[in-house]
């Protein structure tokens, strides 16, 4: 149906350039909040009554007449109604909503897709510091960063997904005296055992494989233990490839992948954080005050200036998260995505002031940050706060073996990032309606099993293309119908607002529009015609939950 609304589109900007130069350009349908009220709507009556000096009605009267006898409008729609202070409903006729069906089996995987653009993003996310496994909040994270990459990947662009580690600093330090504790017969509790450690069972396990001096393969390193708990260096090296290599094995365990992994150290080493701290004396916006260099962040919208480099000499946490943005500007990202918790929001103010101080005309909104909050689990109407493996909190690769990959992904992103989310294990792994994720792949499903029976029948799917689709004439069948339509515009506005959310919630859409039609009709009817025209519906609409559940990272089963 997107060729029909881009006739219509095309038809009503003409007609509004002509009734007010300049208002063709914001030519626009919108979708009526009551179906019944019509297919498509128009308010560019109400926008134009100011400028016209008129009544909208009068106006929605006159644009009517001119609609009227525009071939596209004659061509596919039934009806154009004024409601209300001026809204114009358009009701289409059912040929026009069966071309969705045409297109949908034309483009097959690509329905929805915008061609390339030649633009890149780059989409940070998870990087989490390599302290230990991956918890749920990080799962939540993986979920969004992985979404919004397939979205932008629908809308044309070239996407980088990158993860930022942490492998610097008073945590890794923290890390490093737990394993050598470890390493040294100490336990949680135990005199001597350092303070601010971490407890958790895995700190054993990488002193029990440092002692016995073996090799770790991560991604991005092989690091082999030396067994002296003296050696300082070979210990925190081990645990944090060990703790890579782990991170690995969870995000392989979500099907989550990255094209880069760049290191905090590195930025260190290189230089890049020395250079990017002179960049800023340079350009004039540091001062000295009680021995700290400070930047003048006030200059750019933040409440108070902020500390860069204390009086012992260390630098504070965001000078590093600069140099690494200009790494990514000077790499030619123009546009980046942070994936992050709220508890970076802080962060925002200095890391954008830090960045456009320096001098290197990196605007003011760069990068763009989506921020999440933590997820509570319950299961068995009990909050779990603790793994044992973890020692403090449930790990992504918990709640995996407990529910499954699909089930995770969906629920963690079937909720805005940064509205509270309870994660219910018992409901994750049911198998009826209320379980969101069973619901949306049963109906894929459910399909998958009417077309299996037609080809065992002997049909072939590579016929549907070209049916007739006359008898798509039915309520349900026009229901389903817009439905189909209406994805590859949730696609453009879903990647546009950083919200994948809106997949989940249009699938659970679709897929209730599928099982209202598969009650109302039968598909495997005698007639031959009706029953190619509606095997032609289905399969269109399995196209379209495969698609949707595939930008969510989610399988497609054809049987459940």
């Amino acid at each position: 149906m997107q060729t029909v609304k881009n006739e219509l589109l095309g038809a009503l900007a003409a007609e509004l350039e002509a009734l007010h130069p300049g208002a063709g350009a914001r030519a626009a349908f919108e979708q009526p909040k009551i179906a019944a009220h019509g297919d498509l709507a128009i308010t560019a009556a109400l926008q134009l009554a100011k400028p016209l000096g008129q009544n909208p009605r009068a106006i929605a009267q006159t644009l009517v007449e001119r609609l009227q006898v525009q071939p596209a409008f004659q061509q596919w729609v039934g009806a154009l109604e004024i409601a209300g202070p001026g809204f114009i409903n358009l009701r289409l006729l059912p040929r026009a909503k069966q071309q969705v069906v045409r297109e949908v089996l034309a483009a097959g995987d690509r329905y929805g897709y915008r061609p390339p653009n030649g633009q890149r993003v780059l989409v940070e996310f998870v990087s989490a510091n390599p302290t230990g496994p991956l918890h749920v909040g990080h799962g939540r994270q993986a979920a969004l960063g992985d979404a919004i990459c397939n979205l932008f990947e629908t809308q044309g662009w070239q996407v980088h997904r990158e993860f930022y580690y942490n492998d610097a600093g008073a945590q890794i330090d923290n890390l490093t005296r737990s394993v050598q504790a470890r390493a040294r017969g100490l336990k949680p509790g135990d005199p001597g055992w350092p303070e601010n450690a971490y407890n958790g069972d895995y700190i054993q396990d990488i002193a029990d494989d440092f002692l016995a001096r073996k090799t770790v393969v991560a991604d991005d390193r092989t690091f082999t233990a030396s067994g002296d708990v003296e050696d300082w260096d070979g210990i925190r090296q081990f645990a944090v490839a060990y703790l890579r290599r782990e991170q690995d094995l969870d995000l392989k365990a979500f099907a989550v992948r990255f094209d880069q992994y760049y290191l905090e150290s590195s930025l260190y080493t290189s230089g890049r954080v020395a250079q990017t701290v002179q960049r800023l004396i340079d350009a004039g916006k540091t001062y000295e005050k009680d021995g700290a260099l400070w930047l003048r962040t006030t200059e750019y919208g933040d409440d108070k200036d902020r500390v860069m480099r204390k009086s012992d000499g260390s630098y504070t946490y965001f000078v590093p998260d600069v140099a690494y943005h200009i790494t990514k500007w000077e790499r030619g990202f123009t546009k980046v995505i942070n994936i992050q918790g709220t508890d970076h929001h802080g962060t925002i103010a200095r890391v954008r002031a830090g960045l456009q101080a320096v001098g290197l005309g990196i605007p003011p909104g760069y990068p763009d940050y989506v921020l999440h909050t933590m997820v509570r689990v319950v299961r068995g109407g009990q909050e779990v706060k603790i793994s044992k493996r973890a020692g403090s909190y449930v790990t992504l690769r918990d709640l995996i073996e407990w529910t499954s990959k699909d089930a995770v992904r969906f629920f963690l992103l079937s909720r805005k990032p940064d509205t509270e989310y309870t994660f219910d294990v018992d409901l994750a792994i049911q198998q009826n309606n209320d379980n969101p994720v069973y619901y949306v792949q049963y109906a894929h499903a459910r399909i998958c099993s009417v077309l299996a029976q037609w080809r065992a029948q002997g049909g072939d799917p590579a016929t549907l293309a070209d049916v007739d689709l006359a008898p798509l004439d039915t309520p349900a069948a026009q229901a389903l119908m817009l439905q189909l339509a209406r994805y590859p515009e949730v696609l453009t506005a879903a990647a546009a607002d950083f919200a994948p959310h809106d997949i989940t919630f249009y699938l659970r859409e679709l897929a209730a529009a599928y099982h209202s039609y598969y009650d109302a009709e039968r598909i495997l009817v005698d007639d031959e015609a009706t029953r190619r025209a509606r095997l032609a519906l289905v399969a269109a609409t399995a196209q379209v939950l495969r698609s949707g559940l595939r930008v969510l990272g989610v399988s497609a089963p054809e049987s459940m």
